[in-house]
């Protein structure tokens, strides 16, 4: 089977356009580094079949990251039988010197211009025919969001691949000077830039990293970012999901179960002691609850805001802006962005960390992440909980968890040898999402959060009544009652919640409800499961990205920094 190679500058499009060619589902976000490892399908046109493989984006060909790293070693390596090389057309000047390290190895390429109406919009006039001239490769125009060009891209796919010698071309080989040079010629000759004033999205591009300003623009964004998730959340749970929940779901399934089995370990299991979320406990009662009419209604609004932030492109603005405070903490601008991703999930926070460049950088971050940015699912049990009692309490929770993550980080780049290099990224232009893709990558988004939470949602709701039933909770109650109740002052019960904190977090902090806790107990008991042990699989995801002996590190702070601050709040709050 044939092989194609998508290769391109960081946030051009690539990944839209191998979920066009493919119909394997990517995230595209706007802002680079998106696709760290690699993504692999199939297209299929008659007969042919090809593979196609969504490579890293890269600069060059020779490689100042992990991720161009892995881009010059497909290259190499893969032998592929025909480049896709996609292009920014509205920045030419940048794309086309990795577009001539390509040619150059006479390889078949198809050269396609991404973002064509963008550069329309910006007053860019290329020249298509003197280009192809210029670089003797198929070019292409393109709009990946909208499908426009896709259809003549495959046909000239299929061409390409069924004849190959007809798409060489015969740029020669040039040292960097001549690279550029060479570059700078064609672009006065089959390109021309029409000037004109600068639009509202370009004054607000240039707000949004001035200091001042870009305070102001990052705490507005951040105060209709939470009005967003949290009234979109509320509103669903109010006039939707509760409803249907304890008007139709819970009575039917109570009542289908009763039925079948009347009294005893399965009919507690499955649902426990009757259909309400607070006291059940059983997984067909409190597991389906918890997940689709606490934690989804928030995860979805999330989600929704992020991919609407990094579409548009406001996300490595706040890096830039941030860029200063985070080398403080051991840590460049960029390491904001898997510190926002944490917000929404720990796992894909932790995975984004290798964009990082050294070892000492994903450390820290990862270390921060699972310590002090508790997940959207927890956030919204969390909010459940505590909402009723005022914001306050919502705000001594985060403003506690804000404090541990800067002095943290300050403690650990003393600790640390070693330097956080400079921030050198490409900030895209501000853009209007595509709606369609907006709503595909957040239905990808929240189908991932699904498939992984219910399974652990179940084990844990499995796990704490084997755990009661045979007298392993009442056992750990009595040995760890002297840290409950004299140091964090909370009962006994509390416990369960910690226990399970290492399976799922939200389902942990959900388990404080029948408690009744006071609203300063509550405070207490949701900070320490926060920073206390990350869900299971943020676990694993630290023991594959930092390592066994990095991640027993981070265990070990996590424990004593939830120990120590749920202390404090505890003496403090009393």
């Amino acid at each position: 089977m044939k092989k194609i190679l998508l290769m391109g500058n960081p946030n051009v499009g690539k990944s839209v356009i191998f979920s066009r060619l493919t119909g394997v589902n990517v995230i595209q976000s706007n802002y680079p580094g998106t696709t760290v490892g690699y993504t692999k399908g199939n297209l299929k046109i008659g007969k042919n079949k090809l593979d196609i493989i969504d490579v890293p984006g890269t600069y060059s060909l020779s490689p100042s990251c992990k991720a161009e790293e892995v881009a010059r070693d497909m290259f190499f390596d893969e032998n592929p039988d025909l480049i896709v090389n996609v292009v920014d057309a509205t920045n030419l000047e940048r794309n086309l010197y990795l577009t001539l390290q390509i040619l150059e190895k006479g390889i078949p390429t198809v050269v396609v211009l991404n973002m064509w109406d963008a550069a329309k919009r910006k007053g860019v006039h290329i020249n298509m025919e003197k280009l192809q001239e210029i670089l003797g490769v198929n070019i292409i125009p393109a709009v990946a969001v909208t499908g426009e060009g896709i259809k003549e891209l495959v046909n000239i796919i299929n061409e390409i691949t069924l004849n190959p010698d007809k798409n060489l071309s015969k740029i020669p080989k040039m040292d960097d000077d001549k690279k550029w040079a060479f570059i700078g010629q064609m672009l006065s000759e089959m390109q021309r830039i029409e000037h004109r004033h600068p639009s509202l999205l370009e004054k607000l591009e240039d707000a949004s990293v001035k200091p001042f300003s870009g305070v102001i623009i990052a705490f507005i964004i951040l105060f209709i970012t939470m009005q967003v998730v949290i009234g979109m959340g509320e509103l669903l749970i109010n006039y939707i999901l509760d409803p249907l929940y304890y008007h139709y779901y819970g009575p039917f399934i109570t009542s289908t179960v009763e039925n079948s089995v009347s009294t005893g370990f399965i009919h507690d299991i499955l649902i426990g002691s009757g259909y309400e979320y607070e006291t059940s406990f059983g997984l067909l009662t409190t597991g389906i609850y918890v997940v689709f009419a606490v934690v989804l209604p928030y995860i979805l609004s999330f989600y929704l805001v992020l991919g609407f932030l990094e579409d548009f492109g406001y996300l490595p603005r706040l890096a830039v802006l941030l860029d200063s405070i985070m080398h403080k903490l051991g840590l460049h601008g960029y390491a904001t962005i898997p510190i926002v991703l944490g917000f929404g999930c720990n796992v894909p926070a932790v995975l984004s960390t290798r964009i990082l460049e050294g070892k000492r950088e994903k450390f820290i971050a990862s270390t921060l992440i699972a310590i002090s940015v508790p997940c959207m699912a927890q956030t919204a049990v969390i909010i459940g909980l505590l909402g009723q009692y005022g914001v306050q309490y919502i705000i001594m929770v985060y403003g506690t968890l804000l404090i541990v993550l800067i002095t943290l980080g300050l403690i650990l780049n003393l600790l640390l040898k070693g330097e956080s290099p400079e921030i050198f990224f490409e900030i895209p232009p501000y853009r209007i999402p595509h709606m369609v893709t907006l709503f595909k990558k957040t239905w990808m988004r929240v189908r991932g959060f699904l498939l992984e939470a219910l399974p652990f949602v179940f084990l844990g709701i499995l796990a704490v009544n084997i755990l009661y039933l045979v007298g392993i909770m009442s056992a750990l109650s009595s040995l760890l009652s002297p840290v409950m109740s004299q140091m964090l002052g909370l009962p006994n019960q509390a416990i369960d919640a910690l226990i399970m904190g290492f399976l799922r977090k939200d389902l942990a902090t959900a388990m404080l409800a029948p408690l009744n806790l006071s609203p300063t107990q509550l405070v207490v008991a949701c900070t320490v499961l926060a920073s206390s042990f990350p869900c299971i699989a943020t676990f694993i995801v630290l023991i594959k990205e930092i390592g066994i002996k990095d991640m027993l590190k981070t265990v070990v702070l996590m424990l004593s920094i939830a120990l120590i601050i749920g202390t404090l709040l505890n003496l403090i709050l009393s």
